[in-house]
């Protein structure tokens, strides 16, 4: 934090501005009624004598009773002695009103101010959970206190997300250690027994392992967004991610439906492979038994491209659909399959769509099964483009 000098506060700054504004225009108000008086008023005053018998009533030829034997005409030093202390008076009249409505005024603009700044406080002391929930009509004020306790719901999930992200990642790395570490127990102390399943349950214990490192290390690199990005066609990624899929497909009795058109995204295409292979790889594992079906499609809209990923299966509940993007989120019979997966395929899907800011939408079929959309933008140079048609 850089060290600063104290300086004045903002409602002193405010109060002096409030005064001086109002003595300002009390001022030029004064300046402008001098002026004006200025004009009509000389700076010496001639009168000339009226005579005695101007001074009759012309119907009677008397002289008028309360005739005025002379006249008294103000000249420019008379209102300068008459003018410039009451101007005075009205100027330190106006300073100190201004001051002290300046004052208040401030604090009742700033006051919402106060109750941010406190709860500025609180977060950075990690209390997360307060909101200032700031009351009134919408104002510059108002926008900014609503902005702020979306910033803080927003990193109170992102919290408590990492949290249980490292609670689970902690889970599952010290799983495949235990295992091994009670397989080399056994060993120890009989090296001649079970060389041959040890030595393949230790293999297979590390394999899984080295997965849950890979994917952690992936599901990081989405994350932080430390990628280049470059001009990607995500049909032709499907198009390579079924031809490396189609060997499980077939064993599994799964048909792979490959349909879209060419989808120009901007993104790392190490990354945008992985989505494909994960979704597409998920809806092979848990799809039905034999006779399922995987449809992979890519197309544009106007607001970007798309990938759709839709596959039988068992019936799901909206309440499982939501959970199967947390990380460590396993699907029904995945543990047991040939194809066991460490809970993170869809979680580093959406962490991968994210960084590419796209959105990711998981929906449960009627029939059962998955339908999963992918939502990306589309490359700047290929926006104005027209659509072409499907292509088979």
């Amino acid at each position: 934090m850089v060290n600063r000098p104290p300086g004045l506060s903002v409602r002193l700054k405010l109060k002096l501005s409030y005064a001086g504004f109002l003595m300002l225009a009390g001022t030029l108000l004064l300046a402008v009624v001098w002026v004006f008086l200025l004009r009509y008023v000389p700076e010496k005053i001639h009168i000339q004598a009226v005579p005695q018998t101007e001074r009759v009533a012309p119907s009677t030829g008397r002289p008028f009773p309360d005739a005025p034997r002379s006249l008294f005409v103000p000249n420019r030093s008379d209102l300068e002695e008459a003018f410039v202390p009451k101007a005075t008076l009205a100027l330190v009249f106006l300073l100190v009103f201004g001051l002290v409505g300046g004052w208040i005024l401030a604090g009742r603009m700033l006051f919402p101010l106060t109750r941010i700044t406190q709860a500025t406080r609180l977060a950075a002391e990690g209390s997360l959970s307060h909101r200032i929930a700031l009351e009134g009509p919408s104002d510059e004020f108002r926008e900014l206190a609503d902005a702020f306790d979306g910033m803080l719901e927003k990193l109170e999930a992102h919290v408590a997300e990492q949290r249980r992200f490292a609670a689970n990642a902690s889970h599952e790395l010290r799983t495949p250690l235990s295992v091994t570490q009670t397989l080399l127990e056994v060993a120890r102390k009989d090296p001649g027994k079970l060389e041959g399943e040890l030595v393949e349950r230790l293999h297979e214990v590390n394999l899984r392992a080295i997965h849950l490192t890979e994917a952690l290390l992936l599901l990081s690199q989405a994350d932080q967004r430390s990628f280049t990005r470059e001009r990607v066609d995500l049909s032709l990624i499907v198009e390579e991610a079924s031809e490396t899929l189609i060997p499980l497909a077939e064993k599994r009795g799964i048909t792979l439906e490959v349909s879209g058109d060419v989808t120009p995204t901007p993104g790392s295409p190490l990354l945008l492979r992985q989505l494909v292979m994960n979704l597409m790889q998920n809806a092979i594992v848990h799809n039905l038994t034999a006779g399922g079906t995987v449809w992979v499609t890519t197309g544009r809209s106007s607001s970007g491209v798309m990938l759709s990923v839709e596959n039988t299966g068992e019936v799901l509940s909206p309440e499982q659909v939501s959970t199967l993007v947390e990380p460590f989120v396993r699907g029904t019979g995945r543990i047991h399959s040939d194809h066991a997966g460490v809970g993170l395929g869809l979680a580093i899907a959406r962490s991968i769509t994210q960084a590419h800011d796209g959105r990711l939408s998981l929906t449960p079929r009627a029939a059962g099964g998955l339908h999963i959309t992918v939502q990306l933008p589309s490359h700047p140079h290929e926006r104005d483009k027209p659509e072409k048609g499907l292509r088979p």
